[in-house]
Parts: structure tokens; sequence; C-alpha cells
């Protein structure tokens, strides 16, 4: 074993066998759970035993646990397969099966049996067999001395062979990840079914109720569930869409508590966070604050402000844009909640005073001051460097790669042509095949003149916004050509080009590749594309990158002399879209002086809210009956509906649809949010103001049973009442 491998496998001893400091913080690997946290756990009320939450020998908790998607988290919560996540997780697929005839967006939809639940071709679930460490052989061999690119070259070969050694069976499928930052690996045998239903929505007015003016905040009062099911072969196994597929049997479902929460609970989510960077120094952080999240909340404030006019005038546009719009205003909103949290926890400052603690630690010691003592120096004079790169490219970024969809679809077009130059004939109809079913899903929710406009606007913000040695002479040209006028640069454009146009596009895809290269290569849309790509490419892009490996290398050391300098400190890996858990309490939060939110939200909060026929505050009338009739069923709780809860667990993007689970292991509520002053927790956790929120079961429950009269999907469940006995 070589000698970098020990030092880096005896510091994860070491930070493994810490204990967290405070409860909510880390996202945790659930391998580790038994000689990491479990003790700790159960000092916070844990009932149950680490076995019974991560096991590999018998059904536990972690296989009731779903990568949905693989970009959100659900859970099973039946014998047969039925699984609950959250709606925006589920939008796309509502959406998909959303017309104004059938307006499942606005009405919800219910499956009343089987043979009515929708299919949903490409969704994916993936389930977790079992977690293993690999970093020994994946790092066998590595040098200090070698470069990033040699490193990783072995890297790779090392875990290509690693693959070939992992137990599987043929169904089974691994992935491998880096964790702190490349100085360890571990790997996933996974099992991916790819046959998922649609079993039930509520109507936006509940699943998406507050829409943007109360994404990101608290009080929250937003239904955000949906209802899936995993379809498998008669053998329980993975199989392709087909009408003799039946509901999968799970290892382990979770039960469902009807008890409630209280201020202090024990809470468990579980799930697949998505990316943390825990460890950045300080001008990483202050690069961020002062500089890239400004570019990009900008950018997407003038596409909102656009689409949001147009979708309140229209209702086939509101249908259409409903998932992209909100896809864009989610981190918009988050990077706004990052900057406030990050400034007033003071989270630059408090990395500052760490680093001069860190920076006291490696002088007292001669070999660490030798080996780490230049790693902050270098940081600072790097990330100088990188700052008007990463200005740049944040603007160009949300500009030409998010917010205009015209580019977008010219982008692939030129791949296109790219894909002739470099593969003749054969490679552009084999890239043409893959555009067609991407094309036709595109345009089906397109609107080039909504489109048109979002053009005009952010193509002044980005010439106005970034520095002029990179803008190209080419948009400037065109430009004075229309006048000055941004709307007229639009309005020409979008007349010319194929581009804005679905059978303009499948005809060109159609033609004899030469002729459809040539077309491309002469469109107005494609011409502004590449030049302003062009020109971004060579002085910004490649430049951006180059200084980014450095800083990659520099992080991975960084990490590495943390854990050397502070071995009793807890250390937890980022999260990377893999299996995590995090713990923590039922508990309120005070964000700002004289203001304190408390621990949940009632019905009674939703009717304060409503505002009749306003897409993001309007009330269903059934709702509102049952409101007025208190008629809640066995719901309720001493009276009133619980609707949301906060919790101080650790989550991020990827934890949404998350089951929230109680000290006993059942189901208490589904993760789908964190509060506003809290959205930093991706890079400074502070347990005074990280909160994450919850959908109570018990709300969940009652929409299905009272409101929606859905009570066949809850006799699929296994309802308890632990703290009643």
């Amino acid at each position: 074993m070589n000698r970098i491998f020990r030092f880096c496998t005896a510091i994860v001893l070491l930070v493994l066998l810490a204990k967290p400091v405070s409860a909510g913080e880390g996202m945790w690997l659930p391998i580790f759970l038994k000689s990491l946290n479990e003790a700790e756990m159960q000092r916070m009320g844990l009932k149950i035993s680490a076995e019974d939450i991560y096991s590999v020998n018998k059904g536990s908790l972690k296989d009731a646990i779903v990568h949905f998607g693989g970009f959100c988290t659900s859970q099973i919560i039946s014998p047969n397969g039925l699984m609950l996540t959250n709606h925006h997780c589920g939008y796309g697929q509502i959406q998909s099966h959303t017309s104004l005839e059938n307006n499942y967006l606005r009405n919800g939809f219910w499956a009343a049996n089987y043979g009515e639940e929708l299919p949903n071709p490409g969704l994916t679930a993936t389930l977790i067999v079992r977690i293993e460490d690999v970093s020994e052989a994946a790092l066998m061999g590595v040098k200090n001395d070698m470069t990033e690119k040699e490193r990783q070259s072995l890297i790779d070969k090392n875990l290509n062979e690693v693959r070939n050694t992992i137990e599987k069976k043929e169904y089974e499928e691994i992935v491998i990840r880096p964790f702190f930052k490349g100085n360890q690996y571990f790997a996933f045998v996974t099992v991916v079914y790819r046959d998922v239903r649609l079993v039930g929505a509520p109507p936006e007015s509940i699943g998406k109720f507050g829409a943007d003016t109360d994404n990101w905040v608290w009080p929250r009062h937003t239904g955000d569930f949906s209802f899936f099911r995993i379809y498998a072969g008669k053998d329980n196994l993975p199989a392709d869409y087909s009408e003799d597929n039946v509901p999968y049997q799970p290892k382990h479902f979770l039960p469902i508590s009807t008890d409630g929460v209280e201020e202090g609970d024990f809470t468990m989510v579980f799930g697949f966070p998505g990316r943390t960077n825990e460890y950045l120094p300080s001008y990483a952080i202050d690069q961020l604050v002062e500089v890239v999240n400004p570019a990009r909340i900008g950018v997407r404030e003038a596409a909102l402000n656009i689409m949001d006019a147009a979708m309140r005038k229209d209702e086939q546009t509101r249908i259409k844009y409903a998932s992209k719009q909100a896809r864009i205003a989610n981190y918009w909103k988050k990077w706004k909640g990052e900057n406030l949290g990050l400034i007033s926890t003071h989270a630059i400052r408090k990395k500052q005073d760490f680093e001069a603690e860190f920076t006291k630690t490696i002088q007292r010691n001669p070999e660490m001051k030798l080996q780490y003592g230049k790693l902050l120096p270098e940081f600072q004079r790097l990330y100088a460097e990188l700052e008007p790169y990463a200005h740049v490219r944040a603007y160009h970024s949300e500009v030409m790669g998010r917010n205009i969809e015209l580019m977008r679809a010219t982008g692939l077009m030129g791949r296109l042509a790219n894909a002739y130059k470099n593969n003749g004939a054969q490679g552009f109809q084999g890239f043409a095949e893959r555009l067609k079913p991407f094309f036709s899903n595109f345009y089906k929710d397109y609107n080039a003149e909504l489109d048109q406009k979002i053009f005009a606007s952010l193509m002044q913000l980005y010439q106005e916004k970034v520095d002029a040695q990179y803008i190209p002479d080419h948009l400037r040209e065109q430009l004075s050509a229309a006048q000055g006028s941004y709307e007229q640069l639009a309005k020409e454009i979008y007349e010319k080009t194929a581009f804005a146009q679905a059978d303009k596009v499948m005809a060109i895809i159609d033609m004899e590749p030469a002729k459809a290269v040539e077309a491309i290569e002469k469109d107005p849309a494609f011409l502004l594309n590449q030049h302003i790509n062009d020109l971004y490419d060579t002085k910004v892009e490649s430049k951006y990158n180059d200084i980014q490996k450095q800083l990659d290398r520099l992080q991975r050391h960084y990490m590495a002399a943390l854990m050397a300098a502070f071995p009793d400190k807890p250390f937890y890996p980022d999260a990377n879209s893999t299996l995590r858990f995090t713990y923590g309490q039922v508990k309120s939060y005070q964000p700002r002086d004289a203001v304190t939110y408390l621990n949940k939200t009632y019905l009674s909060g939703v009717m304060e809210k409503y505002v009749p026929g306003d897409y993001e505050f309007d009330v269903p009338e059934k709702l509102r009956q049952l409101y007025e009739s208190k008629d809640y069923g066995p719901y309720a709780e001493n009276g009133k509906m619980p609707v949301c809860f906060l919790g101080s667990n650790h989550t991020t993007g990827g934890n949404s649809g998350s089951p929230a689970i109680d000290a006993h292991g059942n189901l208490i509520g589904l993760n789908f949010d964190r509060v506003w002053e809290g959205t930093m927790s991706d890079i400074n956790y502070d347990p005074s103001i990280c909160r994450n929120i919850m959908v109570d079961i018990r709300y969940i429950l009652f929409i299905v049973d009272k409101y929606a009269d859905a009570g066949h999907l809850i006799k699929e469940m296994k309802l308890v009442q632990p703290k009643k006995g």
C-alpha cells in the first residue's frame, strides 16, 4: 500500500470515529451508522438499531428508499410498490399527461385501480442493494507527485478492475463515486426499475400551493406530494414497460405513523442529496456571494418576469411553461436565500476565523507547515485569477445555456452539424435519431413569441453586464443593424431562423446530411450562437477550466489537510447524489430579532392565504368545504388539520421527496424544501437557522382520503400509532 493511501485511510478512520458537533448537521453514509451515529441517535430518542436502518442481510429502511428518476427521492409505502414523492418531483410526468381536456395539473389525478395508472417512459426507480468501501483498490499506486491527468487515469484504470471484482447479479448495476474530494471511493450496487407509473397527484392548488411566493420560505402550507408505483416482471425483477408487468414487492416498506410531531421529536431523513460544498475556503464563498450569485439571480429574474406575465394571461401558456418556470424560479429564489443566509450568519468571517485556526495549527507542526503552509495563499491567488472568468461564465451559462430556449435548440443543431463533420453521414443520422424525440417534446411546450421577448431582455443584459472584450463583433453589428433595439434584433432573428419552428427543424433533420449542415450554418440564430460561443470558449471557458483544475487539486489537498490538522473534528463527505441519512429534531427557529417561527402550520393558514382565482393561492372549493365543516377524519390534531412541520435535518436538492422518519422507523412526513434563510446549508450549515420543511403525513392522508376519495390507496398502507402503544 502506498504512502498517500495509508495517510488518507488513517485520516478517514479518525474522522469516522469522531462525534457530530450538533444534531442536524451532516449527510452521513449509512454503512458507518453503527460505529459513528447510532449511539448519539439513540440518545436523541431513536428506538431502533443501526441494523434496522441499513442491512444487507435482511429488509431494512434503506430497502424502502428510492432514487426517483435520478433527481429526487421517494419511498415505498405499501407491499405493492406504492411510492410517495413530492408533487414537484413528479411534476414533469404529471404535466406530460396533462392537456386542456384532461388538466391533471389543475384538477389532480387519481387512478382508481392498477389499470388506470399511467406509464412514464424514461422514468426510473433505483434501489440500493449494498455499499462497499473500495478506496484501497481505487487509489492503488497513486502518488503525490502525479499530475491530475496521470492520477485520474490510474484511478479510472483501477476502478475498471474494481467493477469486475464486485460480486453482483445479472440485473444489478454498479456505481462508484469519489468522497472527500477524491480521497476515498465507495461502490454502490443498485437495482434499477424501468416501469414506473403515475398513481395519484393533488391539484396544483394543493400540491403547489404558494408556488413561487412561498417557495423556500416558512410558514409553508403546500401539500407537495404525489404517488407513483414501481412495476416489475412476474419474477419481481426490473423489466421494460409491459401490460403484463405487476406491482413490485419490496423487501421493506415504511409503516405510517399518525401520532403527529411535537417540538424536540427525533427525525431522520433518508435520501439522495445532490451536491454540497461544505469545505470551501472563504475566498470561494466571497466570490459566490459577490460575483456569481448576483449574475445568476439577475438573469433568471429578468426571464421570470416575462414568463410570469405570459402565464397569467393565457392558460395554454401556463400549462406549457409550468414545469420550466418552476425549474427556473426554484434556483433563482434559492440563490437569493443562500446569499441572505451567508451574509446574515457572517459565514465568510467564520470561515476566515477557521482558516486562521488552521494556519496556527499547522504552524506548530513543522511537517504540516511544510506540506500545507501554502494552501490558503494559493487559494487566494487562484480565486482572484478566476473571478473575471467566473463572472462571464455565470452570465453565459444562464443566457445561452438555460433561459433562452432558441439558443438551446440552436446549440443542438450545431452539434448535429458537428456530428456530420466528425463522423460523416452515419454520425449525422445517429444523432438525428436522438434529436427527433427530443425536439418533438421540446416544441410541444414551446412558445416562440414568449421566447423572443426573453431573448431581447437577456441579450441586452448580457451586453450590458459582460466586459466588452467578451462581446463578439457579430453581435454588435447585428444590434447596429437593428438601430440599437434589442426587440428589433430579436424580431429579425426569430422571423428568419428555422429553429423557432418545429416543422422547419424536422425538415432540416430529414435533409441529406450535407444540405442539412449547409442550412444549419446559414441560419441567423446559429451564426449568433456560434460567434458568442466561439469567443467565450477561447477567452473564458478554456482559462476558467485551467484554473478550476488547479483549484480542484488544491481542494483535495486542503480536505486532507483539514482532517490531519483537526483529527477530533467531525467531517462528513459532501453530498454527491448517493444514499445518505441525516438526523435531527422537530424544531422551531428565530431568523431575526423579535421573530420566532413555530414548528407547525395548519389548514387555517391555507385559508388565511386564500386568494380566489390566483394561480398561487387559490383553494379548491371542496377543500374549503372540508375546512368549514372540520371534516378531517382521524387525521386532525386537537380539532385542527396539520399541514407542514420543520426539522433541523441537513438536506439539499435531491432530498426532495425524502421520507421524514420517526424514532421507531415510521413515516411521519415528506421532505420538500428548506427555509429561505437556511438555503446556504449547501456551503455553510448553521444550526440556528438551517431547517428543512416537510409535509405532515396526516395532511397527505387527509387529502387522499377526504378530498380525493382515494381511500383504496390508504388501505394499501400500514398505519400505526407508536406513541399510543
